[in-house]
């Protein structure tokens, strides 16, 4: 059994997936820790397969460090039921899911093993994820999308108020945004670019909800583990950087890019129809699913 299970999901991101694992390498090179590396191929047709078993077999050599792993699927699974297949092939006592799209410039795994392992009540784990630019990715440091926060986020409220005190405590809880990122704090997610969370936890709640396809399984995982009693930590010590490059809502193929808004508007149904609905009269669902329904067709 290895200390440390890192599930990387590659789909047709050839280029990008490479320098991915081979700045994970790099920054395993001191490890004490076991770990092991899934590359999980959602079906790639860029030549992704060849590049993974490439770097198997020249990784092989380095089994004493880690152990590398790709495991290829005949069929795009989604990112959810992908990486749930990854309980399947790994052995890690923690699970890392680690965007393909991610570079790990500055992470030290034996000292968040060693804090996870000293703290019981930490279910899940982040680091500053920040964009190329240098400034941090807003998606990986929220809170959970209440229906103030989403209407101060959508109305552009916590924007206006980012840098006023007390103002963004009001107005800018999606993000989190009255909380200084230079120190480690609580907080209610972080997203699927870098999210360590304990196996035994990611087992008991049965994964990711398959029923994302993708976007928004990262949120209802995170509000799931706080349900179950468990903190979800950022810790600022470490970054690393989310190029958010060709795999999302800002790739250039307008067919595959609305497939992606489809998917991304579609979680935001899913998570407030299992989160929310119930707490509130069916005027203000319809009203919800209305205005989610215009951005999208705005969007």
């Amino acid at each position: 059994m290895k200390d440390l299970s890192i599930v990387i999901l590659s789909y047709n991101t050839k280029e990008i997936t490479s320098q991915c694992i081979k700045s994970l390498v790099k920054s395993l090179t001191s490890a004490v820790l076991g770990v092991e590396i899934l590359v999980i191929d959602n079906a790639s047709i860029d030549g992704s397969v060849e590049m993974l078993q490439h770097l198997a077999k020249k990784y092989l050599t380095k089994s004493d460090k880690f152990l590398f792993k790709p495991i290829f699927f005949k069929d795009n699974f989604g990112y959810s039921k992908a990486n749930n297949k990854s309980l399947l092939h790994s052995t890690g006592k923690y699970l890392l899911f680690l965007n393909s799209d991610v570079i790990v410039d500055n992470v030290n795994f034996d000292v968040l093993m060693e804090y996870m392992n000293s703290s019981s009540e930490v279910g899940g784990l982040t680091v500053r994820v920040n964009l190329p630019n240098g400034q941090i990715d807003p998606a990986s440091h929220r809170g959970f999308p209440t229906l103030w926060r989403s209407l101060c986020y959508f109305s552009g409220l916590e924007k206006l108020s980012a840098k006023l005190p007390i103002a963004n405590k009001l107005f800018g809880g999606y993000h989190l945004l009255s909380y200084s990122l230079n120190i480690p704090h609580e907080i209610d997610s972080p997203s699927g670019a870098f999210f360590l969370i304990r196996r035994e936890i990611f087992e008991k709640l049965k994964g990711f909800d398959e029923e994302f396809f993708m976007y928004g399984e990262d949120l209802d995982l995170s509000f799931r583990i706080k349900e179950l009693g468990y903190k979800i930590k950022y810790e600022p010590s470490y970054c690393v950087t989310h190029l958010k490059y060709r795999s999302g809502l800002s790739n250039d193929n307008d067919a595959i890019r609305n497939k992606i808004q489809e998917h991304f508007y579609e979680a935001m149904k899913i998570f407030y129809k299992k989160h929310y609905e119930k707490k509130y009269p069916v005027p203000i669902n319809s009203l919800i699913y209305f205005l989610i329904n215009l951005k999208k067709h705005f969007s």
